[in-house]
């Protein structure tokens, strides 16, 4: 099929950027802001700039300081509530305990941070883009990664359209484009299936950590007026987990009476019959978390995976013709909850860099820079102090390892150093789960349809939409050993850690097949990070599909 495929068209740029998230938008801005004359582009497989990006978000503002100063005085801008009050609260079945913020290490402060939608950030920063003369093309995802005959990197092309369910091209077939530059910057966030390829390929993580992951599920509400706290940030942690499984959840108060509810659990745990998006509901009804939620109606839904490996599991960044920049590298900061200010610290870095090897006539070459700095920069100064809150957490549970990890926290931060120097993460999170034979089935409660919902009226909330006669982007490699292995063995997990209900075994002419419904799914990457066996791959669908979050 492939030889009869119409030749690509191309198109020729300075720099490629693969996402049109915080890191991304912030080197073709950086860029731009270096060198006017240099042509940038950035695709963006969401149908607007904005579409696919979710997260809590409080936003440490130092990332938008160094790209933007002066910002603060524009209008416009969607920095519009400031954090007033920390809440720190430990939950238990029925009750919950306050910490002291005293207790808590500095970095965990959020003074100076805003409480956003990072979505509608996005959306700001690809304006200011565009004035300076980025060409930014949303609804194109990147799905091939272009080399040279020496294997260096020199462009994306973009996914086919109008591809038939059975992977031959239909009435309304269109070949994708080829976008070639000097460098290309890969900036897909999380799991990304280019980065993913990259690092294969380049053996980038060689002598790093494995990758630590965790599911981030979160609500979008507008509450009555007299539960709205503009400014409040609550973080808390324990029920509905038990002490061996990590996670924790927060609720953000924005402007206009909105609300956001998060819940974020640790993609390394050991229960098959666990279900994220089921705990997610069931914190809702805490006594301590209810009220807010009384009188309220709920406006959007989404999850995705977050990179938790931090200092340790952060691949090499450089390689032939390109880098690794944001997400795609894992710059989050796990107790802080934040990435969007490494992100964007990170595009920034990469963009001059590639700025002064373009400059020296350089291209398709490895910038090493880049890799060289980020660790003596920002970036490396943020995670070095963190590094090992999630091995201490991973290894001794919550109570233990929070307790450990927050002083940790501290002697890194008063001291510069750790009693534990820069402990090993081990096993992948596919790795952690365990048979089902280990464990017992989890009875979680129904929906009420007021607090807590099942996942299909979740998925509506998202806007996701897939065209269903295409080939389905969720590629299992062996179905065989789905059957054997991820059914017979764990008990089918993947019907329980989708949060949109993409996966279900069901029972066909006495057997029980793998049925895949792709059209719900909102692009979080869990089933590539968590099957068991590493048999399912997840790959852009066509162009534009998928969520598209109006304010997450």
């Amino acid at each position: 099929m492939a030889e009869e495929l119409p030749e690509r068209e191309s198109m020729e740029f300075d720099v490629v950027i693969v996402g049109a998230g915080p890191s991304g938008l912030a080197a073709a801005i950086r860029l731009k802001q270096l060198n006017e004359d240099l042509s940038v582009v950035v695709l963006e497989k969401g149908a607007e700039v904005g579409a696919h990006i979710l997260s809590g978000a409080v936003v440490d503002p130092s990332g938008i300081d160094a790209l933007l100063p002066g910002w603060r005085e524009e209008e416009g801008h969607p920095f519009q509530t400031e954090v007033t009050r920390d809440r720190f609260l430990l939950l238990g079945p029925a009750g919950s305990i306050t910490l002291p913020n005293f207790v808590m290490p500095p970095l965990m402060n959020n003074h100076g941070n805003f409480i956003v939608s990072l979505g509608n950030v996005c959306r700001w920063l690809a304006e200011k883009a565009e004035a300076l003369g980025v060409e930014i093309y949303p609804g194109f995802a990147a799905a091939e990664v272009l080399y040279d005959d020496a294997g260096a990197v020199i462009g994306v092309a973009t996914g086919d359209m109008g591809v038939e369910r059975d992977g031959t091209p239909g009435p309304n077939f269109t070949r994708g484009m080829a976008l070639l530059g000097k460098y290309v910057l890969i900036g897909e966030g999380v799991r990304g299936s280019l980065a993913k390829q990259l690092i294969a390929r380049f053996a980038l993580d060689e002598g790093r950590e494995p990758q630590k992951y965790g599911i981030g599920l979160k609500e979008l509400w507008e509450v009555a007026p007299e539960q709205s706290k503009p400014g409040l940030v609550q973080h808390s942690f324990g029920w509905p987990l038990d002490a061996k499984t990590g996670g924790g959840s927060f609720l953000y108060h924005l402007e206009d009476n909105q609300v956001a509810v998060g819940f974020v659990l640790h993609l390394n745990y050991k229960n098959p019959y666990l279900s994220p998006f089921e705990e997610f509901q069931r914190f809702k009804t805490h006594p301590a978390i209810a009220p807010t939620f009384a009188g309220a109606k709920r406006i959007s839904y989404g999850a995705r995976a977050i990179s938790e490996g931090g200092y340790q599991s952060v691949p090499k960044l450089s390689f032939p013709g390109g880098a690794l920049i944001g997400c795609s590298a894992g710059f989050v900061n796990v107790p802080r909850i934040k990435g969007s200010h490494n992100a964007v610290l990170s595009g920034m870095l990469a963009a001059e860099r590639v700025a002064d090897a373009l400059a020296a006539g350089r291209a398709h070459d490895e910038i090493a820079e880049i890799e060289a700095d980020w660790r003596d920069g920002a970036i490396g100064r943020d995670l070095r102090k963190v590094r090992n809150v999630k091995p201490l957490w991973s290894k001794l549970g919550t109570y233990a390892g929070i307790a450990l990890g927050g002083l940790d926290m501290w002697t890194n931060t008063l001291f510069g150093f750790s009693f534990f120097g820069t402990m090993k993460h081990g096993k992948t999170d596919a790795a952690s789960l365990e048979p089902a034979a280990k464990h017992k089935p989890i009875d979680y409660p129904k929906p009420d349809g007021a607090l807590t919902f099942d996942r299909l009226s979740s998925v509506f909330l998202s806007n996701t939409n897939h065209e269903e006669d295409q080939p389905v982007h969720l590629k299992v490699k062996d179905m065989a050993l789905q059957k054997r292995s991820e059914y017979e063995i764990y008990a089918g997990p993947s019907g329980r850690y989708c949060p949109a209900g993409v996966y279900e075994w069901v029972e066909e002419d006495g057997t029980e097949k793998f049925v895949i419904n792709a059209q719900n799914c909102v692009h979080c990457k869990t089933c590539d990070i968590k099957d068991p066996n590493q048999n399912i791959t997840w790959v852009p669908p066509q162009g534009g599909e998928g969520p598209v979050y109006p304010n997450m």
